[in-house]
This record gives C-alpha cells, structure tokens and sequence, in this order.
C-alpha cells in the first residue's frame, strides 16, 4: 500500500477539512496536483479536495464548524472553503452528462472511479486520504513512476470533451514527462486528428496554457513536438521553435529563471499578442525585446534603458540566435546600468536652454555619459557643453 507523507497533508487546515466530511459519513480525499507532485517531490501549490458529499451538504458542513465557504463552481459542484485562512476547492465526485470541447454538463456520483474517468491523465486521477493512504481507481501510479503523460482511456475522447487537453498535454510533459522516453505515441495521434477542436478555444485559454508550457525549466522538446503534430500552426501561425533548444542551453549556463515572453520572442509567430490574448505588459515587454534584440546596445545600455530581468532577456536572445554562451562579466555589467542615475536635469540646462533645444542637449548628454559606461561626473557632462 503506498502511502504519502506530506506537510501539507498533515497540516490542521488540510486534516479540517477532511475530517469535516469523513466524520459526517462522506468519502473525502485530496486529489489531483496535490498528490501527483507530492509523488514526483515537486512543490505542492493548491490543494484540491473531491468528496461525495454534495454542495449543500458541504456548505451546510461547513457553515457548521464556522468555516467560510463560497460557492465558486456550484453548477460543477465545487464550494470553497476557508478553512484556518486556507483555502480549499472542494469538489462533488462527478461525471460527464455530455460536452462540447470547452465545457462539460455534470451530474453528481459517490462513485470515485466514476470521478477518476472524467479527468485527464493518469497522473492527475489519484487520491490520498486523511491518514495519507493513496487511492489509485485508474491505476496511474506506475506512469507517475515513470513519469508517463498518457491519457486516461481513450485519448481521443478526452480531447473532445476539452480540446485544451491536447495543450495541457505538451505542458505536463515538459513539467513532469521523462524527457528520455519522449512523447505518448497514442496522445500525438490523437492530437494531430483533432487539430480542428483547437478553433473552438477562446484564445484567452490558449495563451494561459501556451505562457505555463513556455515556463517549464526546458519546453523545447514538447515545442518541437507540437510543431511536428501540427498543433503549433494552429495556436501561434508563423512560430518556428528551432531557437527555444538553444535558447534554453544558454539560459542554463548564465543560470537564468525560466522566461515565456523570453521563449515567446523566440518563437516569434504572427500577431502572438492577438493569437494568445497577451496582456498590455506583456505585449509591451514582447515588442521591447525583439525590437532590441537586433540594436547595437551594448548589455550596460540595454540595462539602464530596460531594467535587469529585460535586459537579460535581450542578452540571452542575442546569445541563442549566435550559439554562443554569454561573457561573465555580462550580469555585471546589466546591473550596473540598471543602477545608474543619470547625474544631469533639465535644471541644470535652464535657462541657457529651453524647448527642443533643451530636450536635444540632455539627449546628448545622457548618449555621452552611457557611451563612457556611466562614468563621467555631473562636473565632466556640464564642462562638455
């Protein structure tokens, strides 16, 4: 029997709330994440709760003990409870009445096998109860071992009841897949015959899934293969993924975090803010990138202009696109123009100055002082007009 033994299983929230439903005769498990990267050693984020008590039931339970429960998901069952100031999704064991590619039509069950059918993969359809017993309906331990991404039953039709599944696969094989044993042969066939679902996605989900692959510590293989399934031309027309392998190679040497706007630009595509709904931020941090990435500005430059994490961005896309690794001295020298102040004001120019001839001195001024690497004085600048 396997057992798991996790602090935040243990913890007073968690064992709260699973005994606030175990104790008045329901099934309470947590579910999902939670237990998938437990078993994998990975951090646990949120921690999702599946029970065959009802919504009512749950929120009548809970109104008991004085927690506060919200009804976030109520048509699909699912209540959120705050429990100690923690929050938990708790979910009715349900299965699918009918779906669409993007939304399901549920009913209510006590059966947890019934429950375990109507996820995803393998991996996500295990249980753990309050004493850290796990409950395997599907059998998806062993691909959680070997970490396999594979499809619960039938690919094809877990696809069509969410055709964001055939994204979230390439996603889950990049975060947690072996990246020896490569792709599930089954899932890129069935992915690549249901290419035409993907239309049916707003494009708000498509670029929230696309952004979370993009951070994964190494998305390259799972890229690639979307490219090769056809899956690529799909979300983002134009993208080509031949420079996020190198790209990645070199983020790893210059011990650099994960990026997706980073890897976006390296992928490129047409109109990716439109095609992924991007934020105004990130749009902007987009088209800051590649429109730098072709100037001359030396990485001191780019850093007092862009600010570190995006001058990094740009140095490291420099890098990718010339196969070649990045000086050490290149973080320094990024920091030390994002720590310059520029020592000269519109103040110190007035009233010998004004008007565009003003605005045209302290350009010039200020193009000399990042020319000398920021080392002439506030003195140096003025003696220079």
């Amino acid at each position: 029997m396997t057992r798991i033994e996790a602090d935040w299983l243990k913890s007073e929230p968690t064992q709260a709330i699973l005994s606030m439903l175990s104790d008045a005769g329901h099934q309470a498990f947590a579910v999902g994440g939670c237990v998938r990267n437990a078993l994998l050693d990975v951090p646990v984020g949120d921690i999702d709760i599946s029970t065959s008590a009802t919504p009512e039931q749950v929120t009548g339970l809970a109104d008991e003990l004085g927690f506060r429960a919200v009804p976030t998901g109520i048509e699909h069952g699912t209540v959120t409870v705050v429990a100690h100031g923690v929050p938990f999704e708790i979910t009715t064991f349900r299965r699918d009445v009918e779906t669409d590619g993007r939304r399901a039509v549920v009913s209510f069950t006590d059966d947890i096998r019934e429950d375990a059918r109507r996820r995803d993969f393998t991996m996500n359809a295990l249980y753990v109860d309050a004493a850290g017993q796990l409950n395997d309906p599907l059998g998806g331990l062993p691909d959680i071992v070997a970490r396999r991404v594979v499809f619960i039953e039938n690919a094809e039709d877990r696809i069509r009841e969410d055709y964001l599944r055939s994204l979230r696969f390439f996603r889950f094989h990049a975060i947690y897949g072996d990246p020896v044993a490569g792709l599930d042969a089954d899932a890129l066939s069935a992915i690549a015959s249901n290419l035409d679902g993907l239309e049916q996605l707003a494009k708000e989900r498509i670029g929230a899934e696309m952004l979370k692959l993009l951070a994964a510590v190494d998305p390259a293989p799972s890229l690639a293969s979307m490219e090769h399934a056809g899956v690529m031309a799909k979300v983002l027309p134009g993208a080509d993924t031949w420079l996020v392998g190198p790209l990645v190679h070199i983020e790893q040497a210059f011990c650099a975090k994960p990026n997706s706007i980073r890897r976006l630009a390296a992928l490129g595509g047409e109109a990716p803010e439109k095609m992924l709904r991007l934020s105004r931020s990130q749009t902007k941090a987009l088209e800051i990138t590649k429109r730098h990435l072709v100037s001359d500005k030396c990485p001191g430059a780019l850093g007092y202009e862009l600010g570190e994490e995006q001058a990094i961005s740009v140095c490291l896309l420099r890098g990718a696109l010339s196969n070649q690794e990045l000086a050490e001295g290149v973080r320094a020298e990024i920091r030390k123009g994002a720590g310059a102040h520029f020592p000269i004001s519109a103040e110190d120019l007035m009233p010998d100055l004004t008007g565009p001839a003003l605005g045209d001195a302290l350009k010039a001024l200020e193009a000399r002082w990042v020319e000398s690497d920021f080392t002439l004085s506030r003195e140096d600048l003025l003696n220079s007009l």
